[in-house]
């Protein structure tokens, strides 16, 4: 297993998240007018399970954001008065999300850590003072250990407290579109990779279009259902609900089309599930 507090794999993915940054901060991707406004929402998938879970609203918890990019969510949480920690690994992510909550005046709720996860003990050493640890897409295919993923979130949450996790479908991992406009995509990568990384070498991000990046060998984990699931319960939690959508807030593939709200989907048959969520409870 890799070394989870340094290492090539952390180095090279920290760097092409740095340089994805200013990217992503001028993207239409990452629109951030309604934050700006007020009104910051998440996909309509969070929206719709957060609301089943809270459904009084998010005003009082203390929410702990795990690998939080540069804050628009994070600042979305607090906007509806939740108290909310964001954590990330990019420096520049960080300095980013504290300026974007100055811009909109969420200073007092929202504060940010630069900080590996696996580090997050250390450098936030506040256990068991979360009512929510939320974390959602493109997470922990970016960690090669998710059993210690698991225990540090059963770590911050308070007996009682939740986890509300959402990411792309493991099943829908294992293809790739070759760079191809139609027709469905390929096998590509295995769905369990007993543990090793795919090393990827690719001058594209998924926000911005004719990008020419220096950072682009990334090092990336294929985690198949039942070690995520079997994780979170040998952490201490209980599972609440599991999910499966056909809809991703990203163009995973070229064939799919455009809902609406920022989802994508198929475009005739629902092939695979393309996303999947989950709430758990930390027992005792």
């Amino acid at each position: 297993m890799n070394d989870l507090h340094a290492g090539e794999w952390l180095e090279r993915n920290r760097a092409n998240w740095d340089e994805r940054v200013p990217l992503h901060v001028a993207s239409e991707f990452y629109d951030q007018s309604p934050l700006r406004a007020g009104r910051g929402r998440l996909y309509p998938i969070e929206e719709a399970e957060l609301s089943e879970l809270y459904p009084d609203g998010l005003s009082g918890l203390r929410i702990l954001h795990l690998q939080c990019h540069f804050g628009a969510d994070t600042l979305t949480l607090a906007q509806r008065g939740a108290t909310v920690v964001g954590l990330d690994f990019s420096a520049p992510a960080i300095e980013q999300a504290r300026a974007l909550a100055a811009e909109v005046g969420l200073e007092s709720r929202a504060s940010f850590v630069q900080a590996n996860i696996y580090d997050a003990r250390e450098a936030l050493p506040e256990a068991g003072s979360f009512d929510l640890v939320f974390t959602t897409w493109g997470t922990i295919g970016w960690l090669p250990d998710v059993a210690e993923w698991a225990r540090i979130i059963a770590w911050f949450l308070k007996p009682g407290g939740q986890l509300y996790f959402a990411d792309g479908h493991p099943a829908a991992f294992v293809f790739s579109d070759l760079g191809e406009t139609s027709g469905l995509p390929v096998f590509a990568y295995a769905y369990e990779a007993d543990g090793a990384a795919d090393v990827i070498d690719e001058n594209a991000d998924y926000a911005a279009d004719d990008v020419d990046m220096t950072n682009t060998i990334t090092h990336e984990w294929a985690h198949p259902l039942s070690e995520t699931i079997g994780a979170l319960l040998a952490a201490g939690l209980r599972l609440d609900f599991f999910s499966e959508h056909y809809e991703v807030p990203w163009r995973m593939y070229q064939t799919l089309e455009p809902v609406g709200n920022g989802l994508w989907r198929w475009p005739e048959t629902k092939w695979l599930p393309l996303t999947m969520s989950l709430g758990a409870t930390r027992i005792g």
